[in-house]
């Protein structure tokens, strides 16, 4: 794994400038996109360069990791309505190559959802982002490393993590959708953006602990093309940051 340590901005400028880079290359490129608070700046800089016609989305291909289940498309708390407001209806991408899990229909989600992905020549590029407890996507502490796209129940400690989304935490969804670690695994390309000082003990165990269930992230050591992009806070407990 590469460890970056950089401004917010300057993480988010270089992401996002590798994804234009890459569309650019490959009009039909697969996006596989993150939502919470990790992503946001780097779907500002791409609807800046859209805007400014560095970039057409007019043919990407966007799978997204999770979604609460519950939660129907139209929900202002669904990961589908964040990503409409965050990037989508912002660009010129074409819905119909938009997926994001089905949180109602979540039996068929589970028999399509990963095999319409390799249909469509699997993730070229992953974002991720990672909770306070070392969880990528929703694979809580204890989710198999192998996993494929699966139910999870949320540990008190995501759900508190998101919480500010809500109107309080019990209308936190329980339950959500989720591509599975080796699901995303499978991507060709991977970042993971960690700012705040509240992600700094995962940040710490990501590098100095071995490959566990007990952090789910820690699966990542076994790609060949990881980039892990900290701010200084993140970076905080590292003992050599930047190395």
């Amino acid at each position: 794994m590469e460890l970056k340590v950089l401004t917010k901005d300057e993480i988010y400028e270089e992401i996002s400038e590798d994804i234009v880079k890459l569309i650019n290359e490959k009009h039909n490129a697969v996006l596989g996109l993150a939502t919470g608070s990790s992503p946001v700046g780097v779907y500002q800089k791409l609807i800046e360069k859209y805007a400014d016609k560095k970039v057409s989305f007019k043919d990407v291909i966007t799978y997204n990791l999770d979604e609460y289940v519950g939660l129907t498309k139209d929900n202002d708390q669904s990961y589908y309505y964040f990503m409409m407001n965050q990037l989508f209806k912002h660009v010129d991408i074409n819905l119909a190559n938009v997926h994001v899990p089905d949180g109602i229909e979540t039996e068929k989600c589970i028999e399509t959802y990963e095999s319409n992905m390799a249909k469509d020549g699997g993730i070229d590029y992953q974002i991720l982002g990672i909770g306070s407890n070392g969880h990528i996507a929703f694979n809580e502490p204890g989710t198999p490393l192998d996993s494929h796209i699966h139910i999870v129940t949320l540990k008190d400690s995501t759900r508190k993590d998101n919480a500010r989304f809500f109107a309080s935490i019990d209308e936190v969804p329980t339950h959500a959708i989720t591509m599975g670690l080796k699901s995303i695994l499978a991507g060709k390309r991977i970042v993971l953006i960690a700012t705040g000082k509240n992600k700094a003990l995962a940040i710490k165990r990501l590098f100095e602990e071995g490959e566990t269930t007990d952090l789910p992230a820690s699966v990542l050591k076994g790609h060949l093309n990881v980039t892990i992009y900290c701010d200084e806070d993140a970076a905080s407990l590292l003992e050599k940051v930047g190395a």
